[in-house]
């Protein structure tokens, strides 16, 4: 290798000078984004689209493995994320973590059509989870393969998994617990970004941090009496609809990137005899928050407003029953100047001819375990559509091919050429 070949990489110019950046085949990624929408994949059923991924990698020759996800005992999920890993040729130079998700919502039975038709028309590909998030995942897939065509100094990893949209993200939670993200150095979420940020904004657009979430589960003890006698006991169900109005106008903390923090109450249980004073009641409330507001904090700001309320109720305020202590939806905020950050925004103005515009997402997602839990600098970068999680939803199929060109470019900037 001369000189003028040579490229250090890993910080933002690593495509090399004159050469080329790999592509993707429009029509090979709608078809392959087509394929992976005609399976039903709702979370905790991706069996079939896992074997399909896996058998897609190991067609091109890039080795796929499975690796197991098991949670025993509050879901009794089994499934298997698949991973591949295009090995560079420096030790030293950064590794990219390319992440999407397999599964979808529940499918909604609201589709006037076969909700997993893979339809096109008029630029837009139709079927549940078209753009939540298969879009993205056949976008990463396609520039995965391109990738293989150039001669990497760093690794990039590829991590399609499961269980995103179910209740505690086990796909890369699992990831994280098993090390494999532990010699990476940032990540790509290939989720769609402009729907769901904090401000009105259009693709293309690098989401650069997100807001994390605690789901509180509540209990609410009164005290039970006749019916026709409510003053003789202390009415549960009362006291929690107080309570869930007061949470829902709880002040909150701001942020100057990723806004201000929500509260949401959800759910109301309890009370069900006949001519009896409700002495037992859960109250489920959502609760995003802002870098700076963990667990703890969220725990006191509740206990605050309980104790202003004086309630004549009793009052635990817990949390969600999660399968280990350490799955947390935590916020992330990554710094613009990042080399993956550069690396994007240069791949974006190559492939788009225009800067991407800048912006934080409102909700969590496996972004935040990798933001947060993995502490990698984190970018979404995703095609965008409408209709998310409900009927109709579709994907703009020219931002899916615009996506798996960025990504492919800017991985070869932040990765290097060999």
């Amino acid at each position: 290798m001369t000189d003028d070949d040579a490229d250090t990489g890993g910080d933002g110019t690593g495509d090399g000078a004159g050469d080329p950046a790999p592509t993707v085949d429009p029509e090979e990624t709608i078809d392959l984004l087509r394929e992976l929408v005609r399976i039903p994949s709702p979370y905790f059923e991706e069996a079939e689209i896992s074997e399909f991924v896996h058998e897609w990698l190991d067609a091109r020759g890039h080795d796929p493995e499975y690796h197991h996800v098991s949670e025993p005992d509050i879901t009794e999920y089994e499934g298997d994320n698949v991973l591949a890993r295009l090995s560079g040729s420096d030790p030293e130079a950064p590794t990219l973590l390319l992440n999407a998700h397999m599964d979808t919502v529940k499918l909604v039975e609201a589709w006037e059509e076969d909700p997993c038709s893979g339809r096109v028309e008029d630029g837009k590909l139709y079927g549940q989870g078209a753009c939540d998030m298969k879009g993205g995942l056949a976008a990463v897939m396609t520039a995965f393969d391109a990738l293989s065509e150039v001669e990497l100094a760093g690794d990039v990893l590829l991590t399609a998994v499961v269980d995103e949209e179910g209740p505690y993200g086990l796909g890369t939670d699992r990831l994280i617990r098993d090390g494999y993200t532990d010699d990476c150095d940032a990540a790509v979420v290939t989720e769609p970004g402009p729907i769901l940020a904090q401000s009105e904004m259009e693709n293309p657009a690098l989401l650069l941090g997100a807001r994390g979430r605690v789901f509180y589960d509540i209990e609410v003890r009164g005290k039970a009496a006749h019916g026709s006698q409510p003053e003789k006991g202390v009415n549960a169900v009362v006291d929690a609809g107080r309570l869930a109005a007061a949470l829902n106008d709880m002040e909150t903390g701001d942020h100057p990137k990723l806004g201000s923090g929500s509260v949401c109450p959800l759910k109301i249980e309890g009370g069900s005899q006949t001519l009896s004073v409700p002495e037992r009641t859960r109250l489920m409330v959502d609760r995003h928050v802002v870098v700076g507001e963990t667990k703890e904090t969220a725990r006191a700001d509740a206990e605050r407003v309980v104790d202003e309320l004086g309630l004549e109720s009793e009052v635990d305020i817990g949390f969600r029953e999660a399968p280990d202590p350490g799955i947390v939806y935590g916020p992330y905020v990554t710094d613009e100047d990042h080399p993956l950050v550069t690396s994007l925004s240069e791949a974006t103005r190559s492939v788009c001819g225009v800067d991407p515009a800048y912006g934080y997402f409102s909700s969590v997602g496996d972004f935040n375990y990798l933001g947060d839990r993995a502490d990698l600098p984190t970018v979404i970068l995703g095609p965008d559509g409408e209709n998310i999680h409900g009927a109709g939803e579709f994907v703009y199929t020219d931002e899916v091919v615009e996506v798996a060109d960025i990504v492919s470019e800017a991985a070869v900037r932040f990765c290097g050429r060999n």
